[in-house]
């Protein structure tokens, strides 16, 4: 059970550090890992899979469509499989919203979903203002000031938990059906 696919939903290239970081915590741990974005994923590879993880980011409340189409052609799979979900997003920057039993998005992901993954994790994004275009930052800025986040054009900020992260993927190791 040591064959491993990590799949990958991001918006600004975030959640793929996060996925790195999985990928190396579980080679240390003597686990063949295969990362790749999760529209990539063939029917052949999932087979072949003994866990699957899939991490999705989140943009404007939403996890990219592209992650409901996989769950819905692969659900079969997924449920007959030990697997894990995160979502990462920057609401996870707030204590209160930083689990899977707590954040907003994860919760109304999961109940329109019918995959039940057997590990779930929530991760603070990443806030770059400088690397966006002018809609997403001109939008992002407007949405942290509602929520009393920074808005300052220059602000680069790692929300990420990275032990958390490493946590995370010690769960993975462990998970078995």
């Amino acid at each position: 059970m040591n064959n491993t696919l990590l799949l990958y939903s991001t918006t600004d290239g975030h959640t793929i550090k996060i996925i790195e970081r999985m990928a190396a915590r579980l080679k240390q741990q003597a686990f063949d890992v295969q990362m790749m974005p999760i529209a990539q994923a063939t029917q052949a590879q999932i087979a072949r899979a003994d866990k699957i993880v899939v991490g999705a980011s989140v943009r404007y409340g939403k996890h990219k469509k592209e992650v409901n189409q996989f769950i819905d052609t692969y659900i079969a799979s997924l449920n007959s499989k030990p697997s894990a979900f995160f979502s990462v997003n920057v609401v996870a920057r707030k204590a209160e919203k930083n689990t899977s039993e707590t954040n907003p998005y994860l919760q109304k992901f999961l109940s329109k979903i019918e995959w039940q993954p057997a590990l779930l994790g929530v991760f603070g994004g990443m806030l770059a203002y400088p690397e966006y275009g002018l809609v997403d930052k001109t939008m992002i800025r407007l949405i942290m000031k509602m929520t009393d986040g920074p808005t300052d054009p220059d602000t680069v900020i790692d929300y990420t938990d990275w032990e958390k992260v490493d946590k995370f993927a010690d769960k993975v190791a462990a998970l078995s059906l």
